[in-house]
């Protein structure tokens, strides 16, 4: 508007004075400003992109190829566009880096009449995560230089990058064997597999519970005694609160408990037992931006205002807590292992508020299995409450530090909690087997 007012004043002025050179000049330069207008307009417009992304899950030390096309929709030729599809800079840049980019996601490129050109590189995973690809925005304008225009030209598209899976040792997968050596106060099932005893048939007794040879021997029919199962799967409590998941520690000690629930639920799959999740952490989809009406086409003063418009949000103020209930499958599996790909730390409910809200979800036929980093005396005294109530109850405390693992240990035995040790990665296989400490 400055540029039309301005050479409206020079037009003006030359009329006044009665100078034809410069009255000329102003309608040249008009009539430059109003084609130069017309084109930057027209590119823009014209100019369409679809991304490819080989898939959209991922493990960590996996990748992702991405190819991004440009369309020309116009019959005349995009002399030059700057686009660029947008990665989050924390993911790329972090200390240590979520993502590794191999190739380019911007580009600088004309694209001929009715033709495209494409743009390719590679993600690759280097830390588990819930990341936005995209949109792609795409600059272009005049060749003077007169008009810039800014416009998203696609829609974001969301990567997950799942926790690793790690087998645990010591297990046999047909035995049935619960994970942790806890006691518990409910009979629940017995076991066919095992066999405690011998008993005189009573009247009721399914056919196949009937010892026939045993029955033979005394001349009365007799029936096999057998073992409950009294600890069915787990519910895996992890705790994602700042407070007790220090700065100091991130990412390290997070992902690696989010890794050992992984692998927890996963050998409780393979077990053909039923497990949960619970965590006070926030699932980053919460961050999601509110979506617009129109998906593609708008526009922007500046790639800086695009970016920030169209990143995800890096707070969020939602406390619910993730909650997944006991089931099992494989399906169930994927659900779970999803949202721990997902889960963040947030100032949300504290551990013990978060067991306080959620006890009515937990049934007391599995183990509570708690993986926690640093433990407060209120945090203890709720999973001693959940105990005293007839709660299986377990702790894996993830942390290296031996005056807070110290400090842990002595809160949760104090409440008559059994421990684990979560020290790295390599103790992941042992965690569910070597009991450190026990009341």
């Amino acid at each position: 508007m400055r540029t039309i007012a301005g050479l409206a004043l020079l037009l003006l002025i030359g009329l006044m004075l009665g100078a034809s050179m410069l009255v000329y000049s102003a309608y040249v330069l008009l009539a430059v400003f109003w084609i130069c207008r017309s084109l930057s307009e027209r590119w823009t417009t014209a100019l369409t992109a679809s991304r490819t992304i080989s898939h959209l899950e991922a493990e960590v030390g996996g990748s992702v190829s991405v190819q991004l096309r440009l369309d020309n929709g116009s019959n005349l030729p995009v002399v030059w566009a700057l686009v660029e599809d947008v990665l989050p800079a924390a993911a790329l840049h972090g200390q240590p880096p979520a993502l590794r980019m191999d190739g380019n996601n911007m580009r600088m490129t004309d694209v001929p009449a009715r033709g495209s050109r494409v743009v390719s590189y590679r993600i690759e995973a280097l830390r588990r995560g819930y990341f936005q690809i995209g949109p792609v925005i795409a600059e272009t304008g005049d060749l003077l230089g007169l008009h810039r225009r800014f416009r998203r030209i696609t829609e974001a598209a969301y990567l997950t990058v799942l926790p690793r899976l790690i087998p645990l040792d010591g297990y046999d997968v047909a035995s049935r064997r619960p994970v942790g050596e806890i006691q518990v106060s409910y009979r629940l099932l017995e076991d066919p597999t095992l066999v405690s005893g011998i008993r005189k048939y009573e009247h009721g007794d399914p056919l196949r519970s009937i010892h026939w040879r045993a029955s033979a021997r005394t001349g009365q029919l007799q029936c096999k005694q057998y073992r409950p199962t009294s600890v069915a799967g787990a519910t895996v409590v992890v705790d994602m609160h700042r407070g007790s998941n220090p700065d100091h520690h991130e990412p390290v000690r997070t992902d690696l408990a989010v890794t050992a629930a992984a692998s927890i639920c996963h050998t409780l799959l393979l077990l053909q037992q039923q497990f949960g999740l619970v965590s006070n952490g926030r699932d980053a989809v919460d961050r999601l931006t509110q979506p617009v009406k129109s998906p593609d086409g708008q526009e922007f003063d500046s790639f800086a205002q695009a970016k920030k418009q169209l990143s995800m949000k890096r707070e969020s103020d939602r406390l619910r807590p993730v909650v997944l209930p006991l089931n099992k499958g494989p399906e169930h599996f994927s659900q779970i292992h999803r949202a721990l790909a997902r889960l963040e730390r947030t100032d949300g409910l504290p551990i013990e508020e978060l067991l306080i809200e959620i006890q009515s979800k937990m049934p007391r036929d599995a183990t509570v299995l708690v993986i926690v980093q640093e433990v407060s005396e209120s945090a203890a005294l709720a999973l001693g409450l959940l105990r005293r109530q007839g709660y299986s109850v377990a702790a894996i405390v993830n942390n290296y530090d031996n005056e807070a693992f110290t400090t842990a240990v002595g809160r949760l035995l104090a409440q008559y909690i059994a421990v684990y040790h979560l020290f790295d990665e390599q103790s992941i296989p042992q965690i569910c087997k070597t009991l450190v400490l026990k009341y």
